[in-house]
């Protein structure tokens, strides 16, 4: 009789399944926080209206309100950018933030209040005070969440809630201003604060340490035509934005059709930025210079075209490269800076970019809407210029290193022989 036991019968073990992969929540809180961050700006225009509209009888003094608000965004921007660098980023954002909560906090209260105007201004002066270093904060946050070559994805999808949160928010502004205007300034208050809450905490963001003297950041040749690219396009965008009334009037439409502008710039824009996050890639020179180019010739078809169908088909082209651009300038001056200065390039771009915007609005209160296109277009071909010249100054300085890269390699082959 054998004295051995009975082998056991073989047992069917499931593999383990395969893991998920896990919603990157960091990742999520910071876009997130990035398009609740831009509400109160582009709330700002019909919200200040509504509030400056039981204060002054002039609903067109909430125009002077953004004015006191961009300007003290490109007064503030850099300076209190380089008092940051002593600090945690993450917690200096939040402070920034606090402080653009105070601001509004006060344009919410003043205006419940009947408050006089000109202190209503100060509030929204205090709001953009720290919206140019604040941008550039929360931008250079999005480096310590995700590596190089994810960045084209992660920018266009901000790009895309951006132009989304443009769109919604004067439409939820003027929903809850039909109400009350205390209202539309209390949904900037709360919406503005969001990124408080929401940015996450990240241990790798580190405070980079006071700078020694004559180690701040280096404005070079190229990141000033970026810088000026950013604010030629935001000129672009802006002159066909602000002048879509008087473009509307001029057709003999009414001029609630001037809003088929920014909307169709808003739809092609998020079109865009869909497509930027998709293809996630750095574009090549040539199609950054055709993208120039395409938005110089939609603000000349908007401002020239003598049809309603021409401007609508401008809108759309300089809507369609928007993002596409912006994601662009905002990886070239990545690449360009060291990482201690990137929240400082971030908000000079802002701060172009507020230039731009202000550069649009003085021309068309000031002259016409013809001078203001043509002012924008020249810009526009300019920086195009200087874009061909340097991308080709560039390719023959790699081309002449590789060619004495070349010559080397071969007067050494030729000595071994």
């Amino acid at each position: 009789m054998s004295t051995h036991a009975p082998a056991a019968p073989t047992q069917h073990v499931d593999p383990p399944p395969a893991p998920r992969r896990r919603l990157d929540l960091p990742l999520t809180r910071w876009f997130a926080s990035y398009g609740t961050f831009a509400f109160p700006q582009a709330a700002a225009p019909i919200a200040f209206a509504l509030i400056a509209l039981p204060l002054t009888d002039d609903p067109s003094s909430g125009a002077m309100m953004m004015l006191a608000m961009t300007a003290a965004q490109v007064l503030g921007a850099v300076p209190l950018t380089r008092l940051g660098h002593r600090f945690s980023p993450v917690t200096y954002l939040r402070a920034l933030i606090g402080v653009r909560t105070v601001a509004l906090v006060g344009i919410a209260l003043l205006a419940g209040l009947g408050a006089p105007f000109p202190l209503v201004v100060a509030g929204a002066a205090g709001a953009g005070l720290v919206n140019g270093a604040a941008y550039g904060y929360l931008r250079a946050v999005l480096n310590h969440l995700v590596p190089a070559g994810r960045l084209p994805r992660a920018l266009g999808i901000a790009a895309t809630l951006n132009e989304v949160v443009f769109v919604s928010a004067p439409v939820i502004a003027a929903s809850l201003g039909a109400v009350s205007p205390q209202a539309a300034a209390w949904s900037m208050v709360l919406l503005g604060m969001a990124p408080m809450l929401l940015v996450p905490r990240i241990r790798t963001a580190v405070a980079p340490g006071p700078q020694p003297h004559g180690t701040g950041l280096r404005i070079t040749p190229m990141i000033g035509l970026w810088l000026l690219c950013g604010g030629a396009s935001a000129a672009a965008i802006s002159a066909i934005e602000i002048g879509a009334v008087t473009i509307a009037v001029s057709y003999g439409l009414p001029p609630a059709w001037g809003v088929i502008f920014p909307v169709a710039i808003c739809v092609t824009s998020i079109l865009g930025g869909i497509w930027v996050s998709v293809n996630n890639r750095m574009p090549r020179r040539r199609t950054v210079l055709i993208w120039l180019a395409v938005t110089a010739a939609g603000v000349a078809s908007a401002g020239f075209g003598q049809s309603i169908i021409a401007t609508l088909v401008g809108a759309l082209l300089v809507g369609a490269v928007l993002a596409p651009l912006a994601t662009y300038y905002s990886l070239i001056l990545d690449q360009l800076v060291a990482p201690e200065h990137r929240a400082e390039v971030f908000a000079l771009l802002r701060t172009f970019n507020a230039l731009g915007i202000i550069t649009s609005s003085a021309l068309i209160s000031l002259a016409t809407l013809q001078a203001t296109f043509t002012v924008v277009i020249s810009v526009m071909l300019l920086v195009l210029i200087a874009a061909g010249l340097t991308f080709t100054r560039a390719r023959l300085r790699a081309r002449r290193r590789r060619g004495q890269y070349a010559s080397t390699h071969e007067r050494a082959e030729h000595s071994d022989r």
